[in-house]
């Protein structure tokens, strides 16, 4: 007679942890479609068990439990972070997250540890209860092979039938609610047939500007080309500063007054957006630096840095620049030491040099970073060739808690013990920060002799990390319901002594937009360098930008919206740009399938480029 004691129990165990994972990841939470998506594949394993297990099939059970139960637990952390799905690939990522361990936690709902309650409860009984041993027994008896084995056949077909009928979905978040979130892990874990990459000498500029809609603009009259020729050039990268902070006030008090005041007498992007994947910050670091997306898996750090990447450090090395870049945490995090070599810096300067003092996270301040920075970047300006200096913020970092010396800003009392409330704190402080180092490079005589460009790095607040009451706060401050196109807008300023055109600017752009905008001031030909963005003061009248992370694969941002893909195009999602400059064009699915090809184009691209000796 088949032991269906084990086989039951476990898998009702599993079955009410599918819903736990179902009600925190997808929008409409869980339906009695988990029978038919998450169960079969449950019974696979377990038949599995009934099947070879003749000895401690108890412990057997208890393995796999906790096995899939980590599995549900990661997908949920994991897209209430990024929106995405997690699968076996993030494992490259693992040592990153002692690191961020904060982040983690944050993350976490009181509802989601019910996922872990079969474990204390049953631990006990095992090892505790007397009464335990009747059951032990029990399971020891064996299985009905012939049940078991049309239990598995059928289960088997099921799942089978869930991956391949699902298996063309762009949006990874759709394609793991149709085959279910364990059928969508295996099939990633089995479909490891990579894409042909496209030959190098088939991607040209012009290839790529037709995708991405461009008009050809000639050298010889492309608007401030060498305006700022032999300047300095400072990148400041902020740390997860999202664009409606600009201009936003809080009974009366202005949150980045700083960042206000450049915005106001500089050129101001306000149509800008992030195009991170899984690197996030170093991810941004890479775009910015190369015009090129991040890869379709893992993080640039991981996947592209064996290569010698044609980038912004070269093309300035080329024009007799010295090159350097200032990160307060150890190079080692997020593989960044291999990056800058990748990339070309001349120089690093991590934690060796900025040390331990007044630590915030898992580094110095911001207020030790712009300090330390800004005497480096005086000795770099006495010397006779220019220098391009990235600086990399860090201290308003999620989740936000700053230490409490630092939170200075008095919000009204709704905003306490909140997301959105450590969010604003944590960018107010690291405004007063930029304030200080602007002011510094003045009294220094550095800024006069520089450009300096500022934009955010990524996202702070994700929707799928925002709890009702966060929600509510963000309606509050924007007016209508935070959305998309709210949540990966972020901030663009080039400040220049009165070259670039003043205020704001509301053409649409992107990370991989600021080289070649910048190499245009500069003076800087992109001839001979393959690049995936466009000059923003130039070529203003329509951009497309792909999307790799935060939203689905498919997804990308245009003139007018914010697409976000579903199983395709006909069934996305369109969330329209607010306050953007007129422009007649209409989303097709043309601009779905651009998006894709130009993804393509650069990840084979890079693929393909030297490797380091």
């Amino acid at each position: 007679m088949i032991c269906t004691r084990s086989l039951l129990f476990f898998s009702l165990i599993m079955l009410f942890k599918s819903y736990v994972a179902w009600f925190g990841v997808f929008d409409d939470g869980p339906s009695w479609a988990i029978m038919l998506k998450e169960l079969p594949f449950i019974l696979l394993i377990f038949c599995l068990i009934e099947w070879f297990a003749t000895k401690r099939k108890l412990m057997i059970y208890t393995i796999f439990n906790l096995l899939l139960t980590a599995i549900f637990f990661a997908v949920i952390i994991y897209y209430k972070y990024y929106g995405v799905i997690v699968t076996y690939k993030a494992l490259e990522q693992v040592n990153q997250v002692t690191a961020v361990s904060n982040s983690v936690f944050s993350l976490i709902d009181p509802q989601y540890l019910l996922i872990f309650t079969d474990v204390l409860v049953f631990g006990y009984l095992l090892f505790r209860n007397k009464s335990a041993r009747n059951w032990k027994q029990a399971i020891r008896r064996p299985a009905n092979k012939k049940i078991i084995a049309c239990l598995f056949s059928i289960s088997l077909l099921i799942t089978s039938l869930n991956i391949y009928t699902n298996r063309g979905s762009f949006n990874e978040v759709v394609k793991a609610e149709q085959m279910g979130i364990f059928n969508y892990e295996a099939y990633t874990l089995l479909n490891q047939k990579k894409a042909e990459l496209i030959p190098s000498e088939e991607i040209t500029q012009e290839r790529i500007n037709e995708l991405k809609g461009l008009s050809e603009n000639k050298a010889d009259i492309l608007q401030l080309n060498g305006a700022l020729e032999g300047k300095n050039l400072i990148i400041i990268q902020m740390e997860s500063l999202q664009n409606f902070l600009v201009h936003l006030k809080i009974d009366g008090q202005e949150i980045i007054p700083n960042l206000n005041k450049l915005v106001q007498d500089h050129t101001y992007f306000s149509h800008f957006y992030h195009q991170v994947g899984q690197g996030n910050t170093s991810d941004a670091e890479f775009v910015v630096n190369t015009s090129y997306y991040v890869p379709p898996e893992g993080a640039a750090v991981q996947t592209y840095v064996d290569k010698v990447l044609p980038s912004l450090p070269r093309l300035l090395k080329d024009k007799g620049y010295n090159t350097a870049t200032f990160h307060t945490n150890v190079v080692e995090f997020w593989n960044r030491g291999e990056l800058y070599s990748s990339l070309g810096f001349d120089h690093y300067y991590d934690k060796s040099f900025f040390g331990e003092e007044d630590t915030v996270f898992f580094g110095a301040s911001d207020h030790v970073l712009y300090q330390k920075t800004a005497e480096k970047l005086e000795e770099m300006d006495q010397e006779a060739n220019p220098f391009y200096a990235q600086v990399i913020s860090m201290s308003a970092h999620h989740p936000f808690t700053l230490p409490e010396e630092k939170m200075t800003l008095s919000l009204p009392e709704r905003y306490d013990d909140t997301f959105v409330g450590n969010y604003i704190r944590a960018q107010h402080y690291a405004d007063a920060e930029l304030g200080t180092f602007i002011a510094d490079l003045k009294n220094r005589g550095v800024w006069d002799n520089s450009v300096v460009v500022l934009y955010g790095d990524h996202v702070g607040l994700p929707t799928t990390s925002l709890d009702d009451e966060d929600l509510s706060l963000l309606n509050e401050i924007l007016g209508h319901p935070y959305d998309y196109s709210d949540m990966i807008n972020i901030p663009f300023v080039i400040a220049s002594s009165g070259v670039t055109p003043e205020g704001e600017q509301k053409q649409i752009g992107g990370q991989v937009d600021i080289l070649p905008t910048v190499a245009n001031l500069l003076g800087i030909s992109l001839e001979d360098h393959i690049h995936f963005g466009q000059d923003l003061l130039n070529q203003k009248d329509y951009n497309l930008l792909p999307e790799r992370y935060y939203l689905p694969t498919g997804s990308f941002v245009n003139s007018n919206e914010v697409f976000i893909s579903g199983s395709g195009f006909e069934d996305g999602e369109h969330h329209l740009l607010k306050n953007i400059q007129e422009t007649d064009h209409i989303t097709t699915e043309n601009d779905f399938y651009h998006a894709l090809s130009l993804l393509d184009l650069s990840h084979s691209y890079v693929s393909q480029l030297p490797l380091k000796q």
